[in-house]
Formats: structure tokens, sequence, C-alpha cells
């Protein structure tokens, strides 16, 4: 199995570092407002990447955070007048909500920044005392020009970095591109205590607190969006490894971002399509099935058209899954054409197509279509759809069985105002009866 590494720019064979144990931190949602469609596609992302190394029989410990305090958070709470810890917990659950809906497997823990002030202050601590952070009115600076390999992550000089990203200007910084590990006390906002001040901690300090706490000093993935990459990340990896002395992640994983006419989907820009609007007009399966027919790390346009393309494609599976129901078994061929498309780079496209050809091959050669239909289920599964609707399959052929016959009676007493009622009927609830020489076929749209 191979992964694009952002730190070394290369796609390379994923080696767990201890055994057969899997250690991933991904970085979660700032809840200071509702996930959108950009969220929900970089977690459907690792929630496959999660997924396909269980199926490869490793032990994966998965860790996705929030980040319960922050100035945006912050500036929420007095906007609205509503206490920053109601906003938070309002979020974390909405987040919650739509992941279950999503079927994202979910995290063995969901920490919290505000849980580890503790863990964060002895960091902190030990980088003053190192001598890479320093104290200036009350906040904590990390001292970026004593870290001499700070940009190899964003491959950038720090002079790059500059010009490249708003850098908040403080007169407490030794230089511009130093980056808090504490903020200092302000008037009507929340504090800890600290050996160096009342304050909260800094964005950047507190993943690494939780990745250090929950997984240890070096995990095998870490990850999130794109625009993590600087200056978050870059970032979480001078303080780690500088508090650490050891490399802090094995590899480095990235998502593109989901874009809206060609821009970033983004709250703080107001181009964005919420999670609710989203999952209100189309079934959690269509969203996934949108998101991963894009390769993880590329753009990704959100159009109705390439949705509405994702919902006929899935209602082609879920009608050859609802035909050939029964139990099968597994067809090798299907399978290893399947891995080898996801054991490169997960290339959930090629993946999608090895699903799609079997299908087609399956209408060709009837007699396979039952083991088609099984493998297809299991492969399914492995990219996280929900296929819970197999459960009632065999009861809707039953009812769907009744009906056909009521309105094969009705035909025959000439009643066809009745007959083509219920043909309607159907047809609004997106069943489509279809009369054949064989007899009435129905298919779910």
């Amino acid at each position: 199995m191979k992964l694009y590494d952002t730190y070394t720019s290369s796609i390379r064979e994923f080696k767990p570092i201890d055994g057969n144990n899997v250690k991933v931190y991904v970085c979660g949602m700032t809840v200071q407002d509702s996930p959108h469609a950009g969220h929900l596609r970089t977690f459907t992302s690792f929630d496959i990447l999660r997924r396909y190394l269980e199926y490869k029989g490793y032990k994966v410990s998965f860790v996705q955070n929030f980040t319960d305090i922050d100035d945006k958070i912050i500036n929420k709470s007095k906007e609205l007048g509503i206490d920053w810890r109601k906003i938070a917990y309002k979020y974390e659950q909405e987040y919650i909500q739509y992941a279950k809906l999503m079927n994202f497997k979910e995290p063995d823990f969901y920490p919290k920044a505000t849980l580890h002030i503790q863990e964060i202050i002895e960091i902190i601590q030990s980088l003053i005392n190192k001598g890479f952070a320093y104290v200036s009115n009350g906040n904590v600076w990390f001292d970026v020009s004593k870290f001499e390999s700070y940009g190899k992550l964003s491959k950038k000089t720090i002079e790059e970095l500059i010009s490249g990203y708003r850098i908040e200007p403080d007169s407490s910084k030794k230089n511009p591109y130093d980056f808090a590990l504490w903020k200092a006390y302000k008037e009507n906002e929340p504090y800890w205590y600290a050996p160096f001040g009342r304050g909260r901690p800094g964005w950047h300090i507190e993943c690494s607190a939780m990745v250090i706490t929950h997984l240890g000093e070096t995990v095998d993935i870490h990850g999130g969006a794109e625009d993590l990459i600087f200056p978050h990340h870059e970032n979480e990896i001078a303080q780690s490894e500088t508090y650490t002395n050891k490399k802090f992640s094995n590899f480095w994983i990235h998502t593109g971002f989901l874009n809206i006419k060609g821009e970033k989907m983004s709250k703080s820009t107001g181009i964005f399509l919420s999670a609710k609007d989203l999952l209100e007009n189309y079934e959690p399966n269509v969203v996934r099935l949108f998101y991963i027919k894009a390769h993880y790390r590329t753009p990704l346009d959100f159009s109705e058209e390439l949705l509405n393309d994702a919902k006929n494609s899935w209602n082609r599976v879920k009608n050859f899954l609802l035909e050939y129901s029964q139990d099968g078994k597994i067809l090798t061929d299907i399978l290893y054409k399947f891995e080898e498309a996801m054991d490169d780079n997960l290339n959930t496209p090629k993946a999608i197509s090895v699903i799609f050809d079997a299908i087609n091959l399956a209408y060709k050669n009837r007699e396979i279509a039952i083991d088609v239909s099984w493998t297809i289920r299991f492969l399914l599964s492995i990219l996280g759809f929900d296929i819970n609707f197999q459960r009632t399959s065999n009861r809707l052929n039953e009812i769907m069985d009744i009906i056909i016959e009521i309105r094969h009676e009705l035909r025959k007493n000439a009643q066809f105002e009745l007959s083509d009622r219920i043909r309607t009927r159907l047809k609004d609830m997106g069943i489509v009866l279809e009369d054949t020489k064989e007899g009435t076929k129905w298919k779910v749209l």
C-alpha cells in the first residue's frame, strides 16, 4: 500500500511504526459554526483511509479532535451574547450528528482542547526552558528562528511564507513570523492560570498536546485539509519536534478543497454549502459517491450536475444489489482489482470504476450476477457506504410481488384507471413498473 506524503512530496510505501498498529490523528473542526460540505469531504476521505487500513488487517487507533477554544469561538460568543462553551458544545453535537448520517466510523476518541490545558502548559514550559519560546507581555511565542528546518512541510522559506500568508502583527513578538503558544488574558475572555501568566492556548499547541497525550510522541499518519499545511501543521511540527526531539509524524496526508465556482468552500469567505442543506437534498450514500469519484488530493468543484450524476450512479448500484440480493461468494479477480486501485494512494475513482465494470459484466453474464452482487456489497462496505437497505430487500421484493399481482388482476378486469393510479403512485415514490412480454418488472429510480 502506497500513500502520498506531503512532507516528502512523494508517494511511498506505507509501513506502520509499530508492527501491526497504526496511529492516525486527523485535525477536526473548530466548533464556532455548523459543518459544511467541505468538512464532510475531508472527513469522508479519512474515514475511507481508516476503513481500508482496517481491511488490510491493521489495528487502527483513530483520534479526531475538536478545537473548542479559539478566537473565532470567542468572537462568535461576543457577537451572539452566548457563553462560548455553549457555542462549542452545540456545534460539536451538530458535527457528530452529521458524522453519523454520513456513516463515519466513530473515532476512538474526540479530544477537546479545553480538557488538555495541563498538558499544553507542560509543553509550553518545556519549550521556554529549552530557549525555543519566550514570554512577552503575558504572551508566549515560539521563536521560529531557532527551529532550523521551519518550512520543511510547506516547502517554503520563512520569507516566502511571510509574503504568501497574512501574519498577525504584534509588538510583543521578536520576529513577525513567531507564532503564539499562549495568549495573554483579555478582559471578558476565558482564561486559565499558568506559570507564565493567565491566558489561553494558541491554536497550534492544542493539537500537539492532544496528539502526544492520546497517541504518543510519533504517529503514523497526521492529516487534514490542505489549508492546514501552513501555518497549522508547519507549526505543530516545529513545537512538537522541539519538545520531544523525535519525528512528529511518519506521513502527512492532506485532502484537496471542495470548491464552489473555483473558490474554496469556507465559512470565513461566506462561500459554502452547509452539511444540513446538502444532506437534506441528497442521501448520504450519494454524497459519499460524489466525493470519492474524485481523488482525495484533487480539488473538486461542487455542482448539482455532478451530484445528480452521482445519484444516478448510486441508483444503478442499488437496483443491481436489490435485483440480486442473495448471499454469494467473493470473486477474487474483482477484489484484487479493487485492492490494486486502493493500494495506489487510495485511488477511489479507479476503485469505483472496478465496481461499475463488474455490474456491466454481471448484466452480460447473469450466471455470475449473484456472486458479483455479493462482492460489490463487500467492497462498498470497505468504502463506508451504508448498505443496510439490503436487510429489507427481500421484504420489498415480496411486497412488490403482491402489488404487481393485484395490478395484474385489475388489468384483467379492465380496471385500467386504478391500475394506472398504482403505477403513478409508485413512480412518485421512486419505483418504476415496466410491463414487458415476460411480465411486469420493477426498479428503484
